[in-house]
């Protein structure tokens, strides 16, 4: 299928050559105008040797719960709210075909298959687990993908500026800021010496992550120590590793278990009376204590821009992967105090919101 392929032309109709072809004709020219008033000619497609107009199909793969009515809805809303700023209605002039695997990463090759054989004129994939499955699943496609970690290391583009291929999108770049994170522990906690990093070893860029937060560390005169989490049991453990490590901060790499399950792991870093910092605000907004990156809801967002581009026509591989030019900095001064951390007025002044 031509993405945004412009109208076939058509012969000229007789509508009083026939009873009734005069009224089939215009609820057909109606129908025309009210698709393309939201900004999208339909595509067509064969079907028995004559073309017929359809709706076209975003398959959205999601490894979490993508209904609106789910509690962390923020980013599913800023997508959508992306769709209706560019004109489109869902049911009207797009089809959005879900398919969440309820957490458990192994149904997303199945779940990436099912909408392959949909057809459907765009795979929607905005966490890396959903992004390698759809890679997987289709060289041809288009996906819009949206990652914290680097597309290009991953192997999913051959260059931001140049992607090539099926897939492009956007990435919040997390694994790049965390040497920033660490200025930031060691600006809230004098003579910081060693930090440990909580991580889900299963993660595709969970090793080159590491190497770099041991790196940038290793600049500044800190020690690392690895905790490995692969549930949510292991959670309470790692935290009591940290402190008998005598770490004097935990630095968090987002992961489908971690991200899942965060609020349960700023309650025990609470109650472990450690300070621990994150890539992303949702993370503080439950109760952790400081998050420095990009605004995970704006790039849902601009992933609707990136479908928009693909059903008009534009082909991934010519759509550079964009990247985040502003960061914000989220504090909350509770579970600063359980930690028994005082944030320095200076970082309180940076900060793009301090929670009380």
């Amino acid at each position: 299928m031509t993405h945004g392929a412009p109208l076939a032309a058509r012969a000229p109709v007789d509508s009083s050559s026939t009873p009734g072809k005069g009224v089939e004709f215009a609820r057909r020219m109606k129908r025309r105008r009210i698709l393309i008033a939201g900004g999208l000619a339909p595509c067509l497609f064969s079907h028995g040797g004559a073309q017929e107009r359809r709706i076209p199909s975003v398959g959205w793969l999601s490894l979490r719960d993508i209904s609106r009515a789910h509690p962390d809805s923020a980013r599913i809303d800023a997508f959508y709210q992306g769709l209706i700023s560019l004109g489109y209605e869902e049911g009207r002039n797009i089809i959005i075909e879900r398919r969440s695997a309820e957490g458990k990463v192994g149904r997303l090759p199945e779940l990436a298959a099912e909408l392959v054989q949909l057809k459907v004129d765009v795979l929607l994939a905005l966490e890396p687990p959903a992004v390698e499955a759809a890679k997987a699943a289709t060289s041809t496609i288009p996906i819009v993908m949206r990652s914290s970690d680097d597309p290009v290391e991953l192997g999913w583009v051959a260059s931001l500026a140049h992607p090539g291929g099926n897939v492009t999108g956007v990435t919040s770049y997390a694994h790049l800021l965390h040497g920033k994170r660490i200025q930031l522990l060691r600006e809230t906690i004098p003579g910081l010496s060693r930090i440990a990093v909580m991580y889900d070893p299963g993660g595709p860029a969970t090793a080159p992550s590491f190497r770099r937060i041991e790196s940038d560390a290793r600049k500044i005169g800190i020690a690392v120590h690895p905790l490995a989490v692969r549930t949510p049991n292991e959670f309470g453990t790692a935290v009591e590793e940290a402190r008998k490590k005598r770490a004097g901060a935990i630095l968090v790499l987002r992961g489908p278990v971690i991200v899942e399950q965060r609020r349960l792991l700023a309650e025990l870093a609470a109650r472990g009376r450690i300070a621990v910092i994150y890539d992303d605000r949702e993370f503080v907004e439950v109760g952790g204590m400081m998050s420095y990156g990009a605004n995970l809801a704006d790039s849902y967002r601009r992933a609707a821009f990136y479908v928009d581009r693909i059903l008009k026509g534009a082909r991934p591989g010519d759509l550079p992967v964009e990247q985040p030019t502003t960061f914000e900095l989220l504090i909350n001064l509770k579970a600063a105090r359980l930690a028994g951390v005082s944030i320095p007025q200076s970082l309180l002044l940076r900060a793009d919101r301090v929670i009380e």
